[in-house]
């Protein structure tokens, strides 16, 4: 296998509540066999201060969750895939013909398995998601997304990445605290 087919595998399976969606793995992430697992990345320390992780932090018996985690959130509800499965250094490096490709395969996958939430990780993934379902369809900004796959309502929050400015450690906790709120409101 080259470098260029390393990836991630996806973690989905039939009932889950929320899937977390990259833009694509980084080549650190694929070389350690985690998702979001540079240590500058705020994926976890943020997701493991939300409301959202709670039940699993408990049941697990950790009060910080890590990327060695990812698999076991399975049992939890959590899941996570990307739209471009190419590991990269930059998500800047990906062509818009692999965004068109990862759209349509992500959209069969969503179908597949669908989570209650599909929970965007940054608006550069959701931009090209939302495009190809409804080109002439206003953006709607982060949060609950108008747009569905199915059963599975869209979510989109700031990226994790340290290389997003946009939103402080603080705010990107906020945000996993209102997919957890959007969860309780759709029961």
């Amino acid at each position: 296998m080259t470098a260029s087919e390393l990836t991630l595998p996806d973690l989905l399976r039939q009932g889950l509540d929320v899937v977390f969606i990259g833009i694509n793995p980084s080549l650190f992430s694929v070389e350690s066999g985690h998702y979001f697992a540079r240590r500058t990345n705020r994926f976890w320390p943020c997701l493991s201060r939300s409301v959202l992780s709670a039940a699993a932090r408990a049941a697990l018996g950790v009060s910080r969750l890590e990327p060695h985690h990812d698999r076991a959130l399975l049992d939890h509800g959590i899941g996570f895939t990307d739209i471009v499965k190419r590991a990269t250094a930059r998500a800047g490096e990906l062509t818009p013909a692999e965004f068109a490709a990862g759209v349509a395969t992500l959209i069969a996958k969503l179908e597949r398995h669908q989570p209650r939430l599909a929970c965007f990780q940054g608006i550069t993934g959701y931009r090209p998601f939302h495009n190809a379902l409804s080109p002439a369809a206003a953006y709607a900004g982060l949060g609950l997304q108008p747009l569905r796959i199915g059963a599975t309502r869209l979510f989109a929050i700031p990226n994790p990445s340290p290389a997003n400015a946009h939103a402080t450690p603080a705010e990107q906790t906020l945000w996993y605290d209102r997919l957890a709120a959007q969860l309780r409101d759709q029961r």
